[in-house]
């Protein structure tokens, strides 16, 4: 199986066997990573992600010696909420406006009628006019009116990279997560009377036919083929969104299995094929196994914060690792090692972007106790303490709406390879926390949607059993789980009701 994987900063084509082994990968970085001509503003250029899909899948025939008449299936999986504005010949009119772009539109007021007579009634209305300054769809009618017009398609990434791979407009149900008036609970899109087409601002017939995960989406052309340097005619089955495929990949299938991903947008979730909305009022995602659901909860930019201390703080390490020929990581890891568990009392809350509900758009980020004795070891343990005490407390709202007891802790995405990272979620969630076998976990998740598709697995179950396994398991240290339990308790768990208040004043003052 060939699995694709186009993140907000590379694409990856990776080769798993019907054992989930992974037999070659090749990644092309994307040089700029996105564009901003605007403060707040995110833009790529949709051809540079085609592009970097050409290049990886051509590297694993041309350098890795692999063979591409072997491919039995093929699954595409990509970042969420990234959307672009398609002519009639599937050609991009403008630039991608990525998913961490900020553009709002804060004159589309509220819905009215018995909708907005009920939104009131239930206290989201304020949620449901966020909801409609956030779409995409609502900032392109107003700010690019003849654009809009010429659109013929508004489509997920998916769905254009889908279209380049087999001619064909249209995409999976499972990667519709983000501004548009799609049913999350039937994985279709929304009725005609519901409030969504309303909200989101996009007509029906500017949106793709969608095709139920596991299914075939289309075959390989000729041109795509050429392209990638493959036979033509392979299927692509449809997969879902990369958190959605991580979780697969990582061998959460079970509703009492959590996977957290600790990657730019951190989260944690469970696989379930009860609907339930972890969040009030907020939609469970598609799994990337058909009829079911991912009761996520996201920490906008969570491990971005990672990134952004690297940037910011972490020179000598940077100096460091490179004299060395190690990654910067690997060295984050020895600072925080100079930093004790509670990093000596420093604590921070992630909220580094606000949210839309838990926590609202007033949220700021916040990092409380500083005294003379604390260092960069202890501010950079407490980024990661913060994220792993703010996936702790999804864990917990999760339970409470599911009424199910997590009893497995998997961990994916970039940042489960740092091993500090790891054993402070095994001391704050007092669990063993595991990595899966393989790194790629979202890739994976794909290729398990290919396995099945094509019919090397019968079900989703055995394909889940054949091609995941456990990797590195990290088990709670007991001193630190008693200390991490009374922080989270007495610290962390109060401070955003405490510090609400002042996040709204600050947020009139700016």
């Amino acid at each position: 199986m060939l699995a694709i994987d186009v993140g907000t900063q590379s694409a990856r084509a990776i080769v798993f066997d019907s054992r989930g082994d992974m037999l070659g990968k090749a990644q092309q970085v994307f040089k700029p990573a996105y564009q901003s001509p605007k403060d707040g503003w995110a833009e790529q250029e949709p051809a540079i992600y085609w592009q970097a899909v050409c290049t990886a899948t051509r590297a694993l025939w041309d350098e890795q010696g692999l063979d591409p008449a072997r491919v039995a299936g093929i699954s595409l999986t990509t970042q969420r909420g990234t959307v672009i504005c398609l002519d009639k010949h599937g050609e991009p009119l403008r630039p991608a406006i990525l998913w961490l772009d900020q553009r709002r539109r804060d004159d589309m007021g509220k819905i009215g009628g018995l909708w907005g007579a009920l939104f009131k009634l239930v206290g989201v209305d304020d949620t449901i006019a966020q909801f409609m300054a956030d779409a995409q769809g609502n900032w392109l009618k107003q700010a690019e009116p003849a654009l809009w017009a010429r659109t013929h398609k508004f489509v997920f990434l998916s769905g254009y990279l889908t279209h380049k791979l087999t001619g064909k407009f249209v995409d999976s149900a499972g990667c519709q997560v983000g501004y548009v008036p799609f049913d999350y609970k039937a994985h279709a899109w929304a009725k005609s009377w519901d409030w969504k087409w309303q909200a989101a601002g996009v007509p029906r017939d500017k949106l793709l036919p969608l095709v139920p995960v596991g299914q075939q989406l289309g075959p390989l052309s000729s041109t795509a083929a050429e392209a990638l340097g493959m036979p033509a005619g392979i299927p692509l089955i449809a997969s879902a969104g990369d958190k959605a495929c991580e979780v697969l990949g990582a061998g959460a299938l079970a509703p009492d299995v959590a996977c957290l991903g600790y990657g730019t947008t951190a989260t944690i979730n469970t696989t379930s094929a009860k609907y339930v909305e972890a969040t009030r009022y907020l939609p469970a995602y598609p799994a990337a196994v058909p009829g079911h659901y991912n009761t996520e909860i996201q920490i906008f930019r969570g491990y971005w914060m990672v990134s952004w201390f690297k940037d910011e703080f972490a020179d000598p390490e940077r100096r460091a690792a490179q004299a060395q020929g190690t990654p910067t990581e690997a060295m984050l890891d020895e600072l925080v090692a100079q930093s004790p568990p509670g990093a000596k009392g420093l604590l921070l809350q992630p909220y580094w972007s606000p949210g839309i509900r838990e926590p609202g758009p007033e949220a700021k980020g916040a990092i409380i106790g500083f005294t003379d004795s604390h260092t960069r070891a202890d501010m950079y343990r407490s980024i990661l303490e913060g994220i792993a005490f703010a996936l702790r407390a999804g864990r917990a709202r999760i339970q409470r709406r599911t009424g199910i007891t997590v009893s497995q802790l998997r961990v994916a995405g970039g940042g489960s390879q740092s091993e500090a990272a790891m054993q402070i979620t095994a001391d704050i969630f007092n669990m063993p926390a595991q990595r899966p076998h393989v790194y790629e976990a979202s890739a994976l998740g794909a290729a398990i949607n290919a396995a099945v598709g094509v019919g090397l697995h019968a079900d989703y179950a055995i394909a889940v059993a054949a091609m995941t396994r456990p990797g590195t398991v990290f088990n709670p240290i007991p001193d630190h789980v008693a200390l991490y339990d009374r922080l989270y308790r007495k610290g962390y768990s109060r401070m955003y009701k405490r510090l609400q208040p002042l996040y709204r004043e600050l947020g009139n003052l700016n």
